[in-house]
């Protein structure tokens, strides 16, 4: 490829065409994919839709395995592989390399700080890399230690994943809701931090998150509710299944009635991804989305007061 390549954006499984149809309405073309990474001659844009954004890539020959390393290791210490073939040379390359020490998380925990860059092979003596990216993890995808005996549902790691992607959850006592809360993952997770929770579902809790002392229920449709009739919450948190634009009116009914700090929501696409819709999340003030590696065909939608009042996004970003 002879192409200067200027931009990456890595995608998740299955979402390559999403991230493209994205970027083109950025205006950024792919001219071409290494695996699952999306290279443009455009310098980096934000896309939700990207689980890691290399935004400094650079292409150097190489002649040999300590070559490649020798490369790498001139500019920092902590690299990362992106591994779309060569596994072999590539593998080889990694043992010459300083270890990354990527051990799992244990939640809650601040995501790491430690400058990470990203590389891969194009092919057998090309190397692409980028000192700096968008996510702390590798490939955008953070590790957890986790519970596989307390919560009803492994959707406690989407909310984990998010909560370390915002840099902040909820504390002892703060107020939270949980919109459309059957089974209970995300339930279990904030009253495990001591937050006090109530669930709202037509469906009851899983018997042991509602036993829970921290936890409240009231059978009730999350699209019924009033958030003015309700006291205010630190936090609102929702991962129910429903359309992208009924999201979107539920999202803009809790910010205006100015009885929330902060929105943690997924916004889940049913069919064709509606882009639309995304541009309408992203044009909220104090508002982001970002697709987590917990996420499907979804995307995390993160709003806060304090962000809407500075005029800035509540997610910490290594964009430029």
């Amino acid at each position: 490829m002879s192409t200067s390549i200027q931009g990456a954006w890595l995608a998740a499984d299955g979402l390559k065409h999403v991230l493209q149809e994205d970027l083109l309405l950025r205006g950024v073309e792919v001219v071409d994919w290494h695996g699952m990474l999306a290279l443009s001659t455009h310098k980096p844009v934000y896309s939700p839709w990207a689980l890691d954004i290399w935004t400094a890539p650079q292409r150097a020959s190489i002649t040999s395995i300590r070559n490649a390393s020798d490369t790498l290791r001139a500019i920092q210490r902590n690299w990362s592989l992106y591994a779309a073939d060569n596994f072999r040379r590539a593998g080889l390359i990694v043992q010459k390399l300083p270890p990354v020490k990527a051990a799992p998380l244990v939640f809650p925990t601040p995501a790491p700080t430690s400058p990470l860059g990203a590389w891969t092979l194009l092919d057998t003596s090309t190397l692409l890399f980028s000192a700096t990216k968008s996510s702390p993890f590798v490939n955008g995808a953070p590790e957890f230690v986790e519970n596989r005996t307390d919560p009803p549902s492994r959707a406690y790691l989407k909310l984990w994943e998010a909560c370390t992607r915002l840099g902040r959850w909820p504390g002892v006592g703060e107020r939270c809701y949980d919109l459309g809360a059957t089974p209970g993952g995300w339930t279990w997770a904030l009253a495990s931090l001591g937050a006090q929770v109530t669930a709202f579902d037509r469906a009851p809790l899983a018997p042991s998150v509602a036993a829970m002392p921290e936890v409240s229920f009231q059978q009730a449709s999350a699209f019924g509710l009033d958030p003015k009739q309700l006291p205010a919450a630190d936090w609102v948190f929702s991962d129910i299944i429903a359309y992208p634009q009924r999201l979107l009116r539920l999202t803009r009914a809790w910010i205006d009635a100015g009885q929330t700090k902060n929105i943690v929501l997924t916004v889940k696409f049913q069919g064709e991804t509606d882009h639309e819709t995304v541009a309408a999340f992203e044009a909220i003030p104090g508002g982001a989305l970002a697709h987590l590696a917990h996420n499907k065909h979804e995307l995390t939608f993160f709003w806060s007061q304090d962000a809407a009042i500075k005029g800035v996004s509540p997610l910490p970003s290594s964009m430029p």
